[in-house]
């Protein structure tokens, strides 16, 4: 094992589970958070350990670091959290606030920050929502784009020249998004040569630095049938294949275009089948992200390639409808820490992003 910098793990929105999801991981898995520290506010989490303290015993305690590499030194049953937020007004659990985006935006700006600088080894985000993080004037729909603004300020890029995606895997599949957070009609516009190429080099670059090896692309299509040879839609042959050409040219392992309702399938691995393909190139959202869910939330992972940084998330929102309940699986998270430990090089016996 690797000792390197600590891990960020960023306290999400407040008002959500995120708080409880990152106590239940210092808890439950002490080889995954070892090294890491809480980015945040430390009245909050101090909040949440008393929450899901169990009866007749005491409440996880809080270590406050007066720096991240700090983080290493502290004792059993403690959480290590750094304080870098303004303390925030009372926050009411499962309800979307102003004061709530602003705390969670603020964490992400600080992880990042740091990252870029080269003082933490990598990022992993607990959930936050768009809908707070708006609300506090963030002009990012997520935080994918605002890592990304974040990078593009510190290389001195415009956000362009820094091209990110999203990549969801578990055990089992890896899906890569040519679009992340857009309308459906706005997706379907992002469906271009040039976004579809890009997304295949980035996939290309990214994948093989962590299995060491070309991965194999298998790519959807945007319509029904991959088109079925242009009678349900055009954007296959006229946008689709000529950017798997280009790509194959320079040396891209790709495949496709692809019946979107069968290419899933086709990449799956399980204990008796390995995938046709490492991972699968989905043209929106949706398309591919229900998969990934489908086979389990609890399981699933968002690594964001492009970055000059690690970051990962668990596969999942805030879950206002339970936050503060201490119904919430920490599973995600926990994954989402293991990913991270590895492509920052601290475990590299553990199966990284590569399990799949």
């Amino acid at each position: 094992m690797k000792a390197l910098k600590p891990i960020a793990i960023t306290l999400g929105d407040p008002a959500g589970i995120g708080p409880e999801i990152i106590i239940k991981a210092f808890r439950d898995a002490p080889a995954m958070t070892r090294g890491c520290f809480v980015v945040g506010d430390v009245a909050t989490v101090r909040a949440a350990c008393l929450a899901l303290a169990s009866p007749g015993q005491l409440a996880w305690s809080v270590a406050v670091l007066g720096s991240a590499s700090e983080a290493a030194d502290v004792p059993p049953r403690c959480i290590p959290v750094l304080q870098v937020v303004e303390p925030p007004p009372t926050i009411d659990v499962g309800i979307v606030s102003a004061a709530a985006g602003r705390v969670a935006g603020d964490c992400v700006v600080w992880a990042a920050r740091a990252a870029l600088r080269g003082e933490i080894d990598a990022i992993v985000t607990a959930p936050l929502h768009k809908e707070a993080l708006a609300a506090a004037g963030f002009p990012y729909p997520g935080h994918t784009e605002l890592l990304q603004a974040e990078a593009a300020a510190y290389l001195g890029r415009t956000v362009s020249e820094v091209p990110v995606r999203m990549m969801l895997t578990n055990d089992e599949l890896r899906t890569v998004l040519v679009s992340i957070h857009l309308s459906l009609r706005h997706a379907i516009e992002a469906v271009t040569f040039e976004g579809v190429l890009q997304t295949l080099r980035i996939t290309h670059q990214a994948l093989g630095r962590a299995l060491g090896h070309s991965p194999r692309i298998g790519v959807a299509g945007l319509n029904p049938h991959a088109g079925e040879g242009g009678l349900f839609g055009s954007e296959e042959l006229e946008t689709i294949v000529p950017a798997i050409v280009a790509a194959r040219a320079e040396g891209i392992d790709a495949h496709g275009p692809y019946s979107p309702d069968t290419v899933f399938m086709r990449a799956r691995t399980t204990r008796g089948r390995i995938g046709e393909f490492d991972v699968v190139v989905a043209m929106y959202h949706d398309q591919g992200l229900i998969p990934i869910k489908y086979l389990g939330v609890d399981r699933g992972v968002n690594v964001t390639l492009g970055l000059p940084l690690v970051r990962t998330s668990p596969d999942h929102g805030t879950a206002f409808d339970i936050a503060g309940t201490g119904q919430a699986d920490a599973s995600s998270l926990i994954e989402a820490l293991r990913i991270a430990r590895t492509l920052a090089g601290v475990d590299k016996e553990t199966a990284a992003v590569t399990s799949a």
